[in-house]
């Protein structure tokens, strides 16, 4: 491999100047010794793939790579105290290698790093340095933190250092003339600068909002919308038309609302984009929908499904036939719960075929569809043709209309296992969705074998969280009220604040879910009553346990807060 990357020339963000000459002798304080070096602890997987694929804790990985490397195991607020250094090391490079320089009070310089066998990259670190540097081991978690903390930190201008309002200062020309600055290196890097933080955030959506002095950027950032930067009012119009460039959409077009689409690279990882623009009385905004095309899938037990509704929800993935169902609203991982349900279908005795929009993961021995209705390829014309293929399971990505929810339920009686998705609030609304659409409720009670309610709540910061004794009294307020299925707890814990999670006291998410199991009750009653309320009441007696209830149960094992479980479930 070129090393010779790891030097940021030209790279604004990090400043200019030249490499340190080497300084001599110092391998042995930076690079693991090779050559009889014992297996690595990880029985062939890669540190971070293990860290990645759950099979043991960010902590619990970093302690055995310190022991087996024979390094120290740095301390976290340790290392945050002190400042970075990225002189002349392009950030990207660090941050992929999970390699974060420090100088130290005392002015030495110390490298952390996530996995010390990756001496290749180390020893390019050290060349770039050209001085002694003591190496010690953090969590691949902590690094991450630590390069978001840093970012959080810098200049917040310097993602639009490069692009001046003189650079896009005749900003209401022709359409040619907003082509010609979309496709000009100001703008094109200040949108890729955007991208890149997105991803780095972990961000779902960016939000690019024209106000009357200055375009705002913000990202949702599980599930709540942050502001970052301010952008130059000047520049929208050049920033709006590079989106629509990316999305093939018309630069032209500034009256009316657009949809589009993009697939590109950012960093590392290839996403899809979403793209919405709509006119505004201070200009057009846009707002873009990142789906991070990963090969990784979760196990059920990883995203937060207790033993009990995993094991209900593999009884229904393990009917011959019917419809199962996974509910919740736009952007609460009903996509990656099908998917990890279909990699536990998939074997070579069954047939899978999947329409989807878009294809978000790949699965080998999948053959999967994407949808494209421009040219007349729906979920429902895919889905009639999926018929003649010979398929036992069919997944369809989102039930979006009657035409589509006939053709999968006819599916599910004539011996095949259909596998979708509806936007309700709960199991329960699902069936009234049904009905809604038109389906007859005979036809609901024939075909449905189940459905998955699942909704996100924000876990909690577990360096910060604090015992809250008001909230456990309202909890167990609640459950007495509403007569609740669980045991409420002693302690709760609410959100604190501190640097590790930007004050918010929390950190990622984590799911919380309801399995309603059709029995011959509930199939009674869909039959012959249209209440809600009594469908829910015949679940209950089926063994379902609500979302509120798993969510309380979370809240007493200290994942999340009884305030975010209220928020999600209403």
């Amino acid at each position: 491999m070129n090393w010779t990357s790891i030097f940021a020339k030209g790279d604004r963000e990090l400043g200019g100047g030249s490499p340190v000459p080497e300084a001599a002798n110092h391998d042995a304080a930076l690079v693991p010794v090779e050559g009889g070096a014992a297996p690595g602890p990880f029985a062939g997987q890669e540190p971070e793939a293990a860290w990645r694929d759950g099979a043991a804790s960010a902590d619990d990985i970093a302690s055995r790579l310190a022991a087996h490397h024979a390094m120290p195991r740095f301390g976290f607020d340790d290392v945050a105290g002190c400042p970075p250094h990225f002189v002349d090391l392009s950030r990207r490079f660090l941050r992929e290698a999970y390699a974060y320089p420090h100088r130290r009070e005392d002015g030495s310089m110390a490298i952390a790093l996530a996995d010390p066998g990756r001496t290749g990259a180390i020893r390019a670190i050290r060349l770039a340095l050209g001085q002694p540097a003591a190496a010690g081991v953090l969590s691949f978690e902590e690094v991450d933190l630590l390069f978001e903390r840093a970012l959080q930190q810098a200049d917040p201008d310097a993602a639009v250092a490069f692009a001046t309002p003189d650079a896009v200062a005749d900003q209401e020309g022709s359409a040619d003339d907003l082509k010609d600055l979309a496709r000009g290196a100001p703008i094109v890097r200040l949108i890729d600068r955007i991208l890149e933080r997105a991803v780095e955030l972990g961000a779902t959506d960016i939000h690019l909002e024209t106000e009357r002095d200055h375009l705002a950027v913000r990202y949702r950032v599980d599930g709540f919308l942050r502001r970052d930067q301010k952008v130059p009012a000047t520049m929208a119009p050049a920033i709006i038309s590079r989106i629509k460039i990316l999305s093939g959409l018309d630069i032209a077009e500034r009256r009316l609302p657009q949809d589009g689409r993009a697939n590109l690279r950012v960093g590392s990882v290839e996403a899809d984009l979403r793209v919405a623009v709509m006119p505004t009385i201070h200009g057009e905004t846009a707002v873009l929908r990142i789906l991070i095309k990963d090969a990784r899938l979760l196990e059920f037990g990883r995203i937060g499904m207790t033993a009990s509704d995993q094991s209900a929800f593999e009884a229904l993935l393990a009917e011959p036939h019917g419809i199962v169902i996974v509910t919740g609203p736009t952007g609460s991982g009903k996509t990656t719960t099908l998917a990890t349900a279909i990699s536990l279908l998939n074997d070579p005795s069954r047939k899978i075929v999947t329409v989807e929009d878009p294809i978000e993961y790949q699965l080998a021995g999948v053959h999967q569809t994407q949808i494209k209705p421009q040219i007349g390829l729906t979920f429902a014309t895919a889905l009639r043709s999926f018929l003649r293929h010979d398929p036992d399971v069919i997944m369809v990505g989102e039930m979006r209309d009657r035409e589509t929810v006939g053709i999968g339920i006819q599916a599910a009686l004539t011996g095949h296992l259909v596998l979708t998705t509806l936007h309700t609030n709960s199991a329960v609304d699902a069936v009234v969705r049904l009905m809604d659409m038109g389906v007859e409720r005979y036809l609901i009670g024939a075909s449905l074998r189940g459905i998955l309610g699942q909704r996100l709540v924000r876990r909690l910061c577990e360096r910060c969280r604090r015992p809250d004794a008001s909230m456990a009294a309202a909890a167990r307020d609640l459950v007495a009220q509403r007569q609740l299925r669980c045991e409420p707890a002693d302690t709760f814990y609410a959100p604190g604040g501190c640097d590790i999670c930007s004050q918010t006291g929390y950190r990622g998410r984590i799911g919380i879910f309801e399995v309603m199991r059709a029995d011959a009750d509930l199939h009674e009653q869909i039959r012959e009553v249209r209440d809600a309320g009594l469908i829910l009441e015949a679940a209950r007696r089926g063994g379902m346990r609500t979302m509120l209830e798993d969510g309380l149960d979370k809240c007493a094992s200290g994942l999340t807060s009884f305030e975010e479980v209220l928020r999600a479930t209403g």
